[in-house]
């Protein structure tokens, strides 16, 4: 996309309220894109005040999903992807990594987002393998009865599925539940990549995750959950951990070594990969 929707008030897709932040947006900003507005750069000012570096949330989210769309693609095979929540487009996309192992990976996005829609549309409308699909990612049983989901995906071969920088937006305490309905319905040999903020329970780094929580849940975007590592474990339910397991999500198979400490913020977002034998 050449052109921003909030450069051009008009061309705003049908749907789109830009008087309330909307999450999507709020991370093409943090990613220091173009297709959002003052409402959601107002959600990463309010954040700022208690951590200036908060953008490195995105980032470190962004990193791990690629490197796990690599791993997946190249080492796991698989061929057939379904990417809950899939934001506004930026550089290495879900399919534009794992189609350059495989041209012939499927794709389907999930989102409910009118802009990331009318975004989506645009954008794939020329990609045979990849599309998306309209619903709402907390809702599982809603997303697995999509049509074109069921079109697209063959739930006899296996699928990976990703909840990445996803989750800690689902304010609800059943997460696990929520998760567990869509891995029953995987096959053998699927595989579930989570990304989610993360409170380390120490007392410099919980304070930190505490004070994000607080600022993103009473801002215009109303949500970002720190939890727990017990908490976010129990979303891949008995999933087999690929190692190394959940951990911070710069340290999911690095792409080299680490030449400076981690700044506190990135040690706030952890990810992992299970999976289902």
């Amino acid at each position: 996309m050449s052109e921003s929707f909030a450069a051009y008030p008009s061309a705003v897709p049908v749907g789109v309220d830009t008087t309330r932040a909307s999450i999507a947006r709020v991370y093409d900003a943090a990613l220091n894109g173009k297709d959002n507005f003052e409402v959601d750069r107002l959600v990463l000012d309010q954040v700022r005040a208690v951590a200036p570096a908060v953008a490195e949330l995105a980032w470190a989210n962004r990193d791990f999903l690629i490197r796990a769309c690599r791993f997946l693609a190249k080492e796991a095979g698989i061929t057939q992807y379904l990417d809950l929540g899939s934001g506004l487009p930026t550089a290495e996309n879900t399919h534009q990594v794992v189609q350059r192992v495989d041209p012939e990976s499927t794709v389907v996005y999930v989102d409910n987002d009118p802009m990331v829609l009318a975004h989506a549309r645009a954008l794939l409308a020329n990609n045979r393998r990849t599309c998306i699909a309209t619903a709402d990612i907390f809702q599982p049983l809603e997303v697995l009865k999509e049509p074109t989901v069921r079109e697209h995906l063959d739930f006899k071969k296996p699928i990976a599925l990703f909840q990445i920088g996803t989750l800690h937006h689902y304010l609800g305490e059943d997460a696990a539940a929520l998760m567990q309905t869509y891995i029953d319905a995987l096959p053998s040999g699927s595989f579930v990549a989570i990304a989610h903020f993360y409170d380390p329970q120490t007392p410099e780094l919980s304070e930190l995750a505490q004070k994000m929580e607080d600022k993103f849940v009473h801002s215009p975007m109303g949500s970002g959950r720190f939890r727990t590592g017990d908490e976010i474990r129990a979303m891949f339910g008995t999933l087999e951990m690929i190692e190394p397991g959940l951990v911070l999500c710069d340290d999911w198979w690095p792409d080299g070594p680490r030449l400076s400490p981690l700044i506190p913020v990135r040690q706030c977002i952890v990810g992992g990969v299970g999976r289902k034998k």
